[in-house]
């Protein structure tokens, strides 16, 4: 028997087209799309299938559509794999929503929901903070941490995602991470990119939003998770409604350890993972994190028919 994770994509995974095979050719997944439509009071579908990308880019509508697509992916997998379950969820970032939604924390409602919240207070932030982000490619984590210090006289830097040991996403006011990055650079990284973002994500400047979320996410009807969860803040297992009560807000202006938290899924000898929705971004960089990752994608039929073949023959 196989130990398989589920995992799912954050922001920045969108493209128009997504999901419209799977609402095409699995009428579970249509169920999402309908379902997220209704509840958001706006045809998110459409803005997944036809964009324009401008639309679909913006931080109101991109979240929305990347859970409610890999939610779509999932329920068309449970329909045509019924038998699978994993051993643990998670997600990247926003990605983590969809990983609760799987482990039974929230209902699809309440999980839509709660990522239009989200969505909001994100995009409210960004209007007054300004902010940017770098990714950064073949540095060490010291060289990393000594130019944000000499870079926070300048303003607030810090790191927002450990994505996997090659690759740290940097965060924080736009004066402040231009020169981290130019001083990381200097010491030796093999390339600093900057990210085309509306704000500083997973930083303190989006304390607004974590503050505002908090009283919020006290209002969601949240149950135990039926399957542990590893969460981003933290890379630990968790599974007590209180813990995620606690932990949801505070997502959203800390760091992602997602690194450290593929590596816990792999501690719990999970072996295999499986990647819902649009893209194959986090199946990319398991293989950062260890060459003996299985990582399979399902955001279409064919995938979806791939992985059928593949994997049940050997659950």
């Amino acid at each position: 028997m196989k130990k398989i994770g589920f995992i799912f994509p954050g922001q920045g995974s969108q493209s128009t087209g997504m999901g419209l095979d799977l609402y095409n050719n699995f009428d579970s997944a249509k169920k999402v799309y309908e379902t997220a439509d209704s509840t958001l009071n706006r045809e998110i579908s459409k803005i997944c299938f036809s964009g324009p990308d401008e639309e679909l880019k913006k931080t109101i509508n991109a979240q929305s559509a990347i859970v409610t697509t890999s939610i779509a992916a999932l329920s068309a997998f449970k329909e045509v794999c019924p038998g699978v379950v994993p051993t643990v969820t998670l997600g990247h970032s926003l990605g983590e929503y969809c990983a609760m939604f799987a482990s039974g924390v929230m209902d699809l409602q309440t999980t839509i929901k709660a990522i239009q919240k989200r969505s909001e207070l994100m995009d409210e932030a960004t209007k007054t903070t300004k902010g940017t982000m770098a990714a950064i490619l073949g540095s060490t984590i010291e060289n990393i941490e000594e130019s944000i210090k000499e870079s926070s006289k300048l303003g607030l830097v810090q790191i927002a995602n450990y994505n996997d040991p090659t690759q740290i996403v940097i965060t924080g006011e736009i004066e402040a991470v231009e020169t981290a990055s130019r001083l990381i650079k200097e010491k030796g990284a093999r390339k600093v990119v900057p990210l085309a973002v509306s704000g500083a994500f997973h930083s303190k400047l989006m304390d607004s939003a974590r503050n505002g979320f908090v009283d919020f996410v006290k209002t969601l009807e949240l149950n135990d998770a039926q399957i542990p969860v590893i969460t981003n803040v933290d890379g630990k297992l968790t599974t007590k409604k209180e813990d995620f009560i606690e932990k949801m807000p505070n997502q959203i202006n800390s760091s992602v350890m997602w690194t450290q938290s593929i590596q816990l899924a792999l501690e719990s000898g999970v072996d295999t993972f499986i990647e819902f929705g649009n893209g194959k971004v986090l199946a990319g960089l398991n293989r950062k994190i260890s060459s003996d990752i299985k990582t399979y994608n399902i955001s279409d039929s064919t995938s979806l028919n791939l992985v059928k073949e593949e994997l049940m023959a050997g659950v």
